[in-house]
C-alpha cells in the first residue's frame, strides 16, 4: 500500500477591482488556499482549503497544515481517506478547544480529505463521483450565487449569458432596499427561471419574521441564514411556521451532530454543507446522504477557487436529488486558473467531466502572480 510521503500548501490572492460586499462583511481581494498530497508511488491529489474571512488567514490556514497536519499524516496510508479524516477529527477537535481555532483547524482538515479522495480516484482511474456510486450523474444543475443588489442590472443578464437559469440575491441590507431589490430580480426572470435570497445571517428572528411576508411575494426558492447560524433551533421552527418560503443553512454548521439537529429539528427545506469548511467528502458524504434520505433538497455551499468548486460538484452528482450546485457569479480568476478545464453551464445545467478524480488540475504556471505563500 502506498503511503503520503509529501504535502503541498499553495496561497494565492487576487486583489479586487470591485470588493465582494455581504451583510456581515467585505472581500477586498479573493484568496484561496490549495494543498497536494503526493503518495511514495508518485500519485497525488489536490484539495481545497476555505479561508475567506478574514483573508488574511489564508497564509495561516496553510501554515496549520504544514505544522499540524502534516506530521500527523507523513507515512500513513493514503488509500483510507475517511479513515484519516476520523483520525483527525479526534485529533483536531482536542486542539481545538485547545487554541479556540476549531474552525481553522477544520478546514484544514477538509481540503486535505478533499486531496486524499481526489488521489484515490486517480488511482482507481474514476471520477471521484463513481467512488461513491458507481451510478452517479455526469449531469447537474447549477446557479449564479454571490449576486448583489446594486449589480443586479449587470449581473442577470451577464450570468444568463453564461447560461445560468438561476440567481441567487445576497439580502440583509435594511428592509427596504431588500424590498426593492427583490421585487426587481423577480420582474428580471424570464419564463422558466428562478431565484434564491441569501442574508448571511442579518437578522434576529424578530426582523426575520417583518421581512418574511415580503419576500414570500416573490416566491424564491429559499432564503438563507435569515439568522445566526448559532442560534437556537426553537427559533428557526417558529420563522419556518410563519413562512411557506423554505428555509436554508449549513455552511457554518460543523459535525454530524450539529447537522443531524438540524435536519430533526424540521424548520429547513434545503441544507447546504460547505465542503472545504468542513468534512470533505469523508464528512459530507454521509450527511448529504442523511439530508436526501430525510426528504430535504442537499445544496452544497461553496464560495471560493475552482478545485472547491469541482468537488462540491462531484459530491453533488454523487448523491443526487433535486439539489444545485452554487457557483460564484462574481469575478475571480482563480476559479478558472485553479481547475483547468472548468465545466461551462449550459441552459442552466453543468457536464461534469469523465476523467479521474476531480476532472481538473491547477495552473500554477497561469495563477503564479497572485501566489503569495507555498511550501
Amino acid at each position: 500500500m502506498a503511503v503520503i510521503s509529501r504535502i503541498q500548501t499553495y496561497v494565492f490572492r487576487y486583489p479586487l477591482r470591485t470588493p465582494v460586499v455581504t451583510s456581515f462583511g467585505t472581500m477586498h481581494d479573493r484568496p484561496a488556499v490549495i494543498v497536494r498530497v503526493e503518495d511514495a508511488d508518485g500519485a497525488y491529489g489536490w484539495g481545497e482549503i476555505w479561508c475567506n474571512f478574514p483573508n488574511c488567514g489564508a497564509e495561516h490556514r496553510a501554515r496549520l497544515v504544514d505544522a499540524v497536519l502534516a506530521p500527523q499524516l507523513l507515512g500513513q496510508e493514503a488509500e483510507k481517506p475517511d479513515r484519516i479524516f476520523n483520525a483527525l477529527e479526534r485529533s483536531l477537535g482536542i486542539l481545538g478547544l485547545q487554541t479556540g481555532e476549531p474552525g481553522p483547524l477544520a478546514q484544514t482538515a477538509a481540503g486535505v480529505d478533499i486531496a486524499l479522495c481526489d488521489l484515490a480516484a486517480r488511482r482507481a482511474g474514476v471520477p471521484v463521483r463513481k467512488l461513491f456510486d458507481a451510478e452517479a450523474a455526469d449531469t447537474i444543475a447549477a446557479y449564479a450565487s454571490g449576486i448583489h443588489p446594486d449589480s443586479l442590472a449587470d449581473a442577470i443578464p451577464a450570468a444568463r449569458s453564461r447560461g445560468y437559469r438561476s440567481y441567487k440575491l445576497k439580502v440583509g441590507f435594511g428592509m427596504e432596499k431588500d424590498r426593492i431589490a427583490v421585487r426587481r430580480l423577480r420582474h428580471m426572470l424570464c419564463d422558466g427561471e428562478s431565484m434564491m435570497l441569501d442574508a448571511n445571517q442579518a437578522w434576529d428572528l424578530t426582523a426575520a419574521a417583518e421581512i418574511m411576508p415580503h419576500l414570500a411575494e416573490i416566491s424564491p426558492d429559499w432564503l438563507e441564514e435569515p439568522l445566526a447560524a448559532d442560534r437556537p433551533w426553537s427559533e428557526w421552527q417558529k420563522l419556518a411556521q410563519c413562512t411557506a418560503v423554505p428555509l436554508a443553512a449549513g455552511e457554518n454548521l460543523r459535525g454530524h451532530a450539529e447537522f443531524d439537529a438540524a435536519i430533526e429539528s424540521g424548520a429547513f427545506g434545503v441544507v447546504q454543507p460547505d465542503m472545504c469548511k468542513w468534512g470533505g467528502f469523508s464528512g459530507c458524504l454521509p450527511v448529504a446522504r442523511r439530508v436526501v434520505g430525510s426528504g430535504l433538497v442537499y445544496c452544497p455551499h461553496f464560495l471560493g477557487a475552482g478545485l472547491g468548486l469541482m468537488a462540491s460538484a462531484q459530491l453533488l452528482a454523487a448523491i443526487g436529488g433535486s439539489g444545485t450546485l452554487e457557483v460564484d457569479s462574481n469575478s475571480n480568476p482563480l476559479r478558472e486558473l485553479l481547475a483547468r478545464p472548468l465545466p461551462p453551464v449550459v441552459d442552466g445545467l453543468m457536464s461534469l467531466p469523465d476523467t479521474p478524480g476531480l476532472g481538473v488540475e491547477p495552473d500554477l504556471d497561469g495563477a503564479a502572480e497572485w501566489l503569495a505563500y507555498s511550501t
